[in-house]
């Protein structure tokens, strides 16, 4: 089949287009490279170089004709979509719509959606939080990637749209980004391989859930091939809840680093606690995480070590 991945040169759709370019599939990547990177793009995929909100995207689909969309591009940092709401909105729920449109256009298949677990509820009412959940998100990241959800159910009832929107947690492992707002472990890691002292935002109790990119992966393969996800929105987690201090430890005794972490205040429009249940992925397309977080962080670890 042929699939087209929006945000094909970022760190989690990157890894999902070499599986999918390892199972003979092809693979059409639209990026715009403002946080992706070249050099995560395979060489055996198609590459448009252009944003999702680019009216040239149409022209994409009509020549490419892909069978299934897997739409990863986003405004993903929940800090600039605090003091930039106006683009976390432009780029989350107009590129989306502009995705959204031209798959119904096109007749696509399927089109699997990337949300998030960890914005979209806001402070749990109980631990692990299942879909049930209510919708209370505290930043506009939260509110923006839950409204496309919205939209999703509108045009699968009107023009026959089928999805799976997936509920991400936290997604961890090689080519995650070290030197931006988000990703502790990716930061943790590069900072103390190079005996720099680790930042840690609040008292570090909060609590966050966790899962190796390969598991991701395979999250989204299930979506795009099991039947029985159409039309669905899954948690996608490892129903536990680590702590920054946690990832501080075990990040400390891989890398052999020697120093203490400094506490800095905590940030704004932020969840202090939250992990998700997958028990629904598991039933409906027999989805769990495969790698433990322990073992996951090692794997980081050394790869980063590999690149210094």
């Amino acid at each position: 089949m042929k699939v087209l991945v929006t945000g094909g040169a970022g760190f989690i759709a990157s890894h999902l287009v070499d599986r999918l370019i390892a199972d003979g599939h092809e693979v059409v990547i639209i990026d715009d490279l403002s946080t992706g990177f070249q050099e995560n793009i395979n060489p055996k995929a198609t590459f448009y170089r252009m944003d999702i909100r680019d009216d040239a995207v149409s022209e994409v689909f009509e020549k490419e004709r892909p069978d299934i969309v897997d739409h990863h591009a986003a405004q993903m940092a929940v800090i600039r979509s605090l003091k930039e709401p106006e683009f976390d909105a432009d780029v989350n729920i107009i590129g989306s719509l502009k995705i959204i449109m031209n798959c119904i256009k096109h007749d696509v298949k399927k089109l699997v959606y990337i949300s998030t677990g960890g914005a979209v509820y806001g402070e749990p009412q109980y631990l692990p939080v299942d879909e049930a959940h209510p919708i209370n998100p505290l930043s506009q990241y939260g509110i923006t990637k839950h409204t496309v959800e919205h939209y999703l159910f509108l045009y699968h009832i009107t023009d026959g749209l089928n999805y799976t929107a997936l509920r991400y947690p936290n997604v961890y492992g090689p080519r995650q980004y070290p030197y931006g707002e988000a990703g502790v472990t990716a930061i943790f890691s590069a900072k103390m391989l190079k005996g720099e002292t680790p930042i840690i935002f609040g008292d570090g109790e909060q609590l966050r859930d966790y899962v190796y990119i390969d598991d991701i992966v395979e999250a989204n393969i299930l979506a795009m091939t099991n039947p029985a996800s159409d039309n669905h929105i899954l948690n996608i987690g490892s129903g536990r809840g680590s702590s920054v201090n946690e990832i501080f430890r075990i990040i400390k005794d891989a890398t052999g680093f020697s120093g203490e972490p400094v506490y800095a205040p905590a940030r704004k429009g932020e969840v202090y606690k939250i992990y998700i249940s997958a028990e629904k992925a598991k039933k409906v397309m027999g989805w769990e995480p495969k790698v433990s977080f322990e073992d996951g962080l090692k794997r980081l670890v050394e790869h980063q070590r590999g690149k210094m």
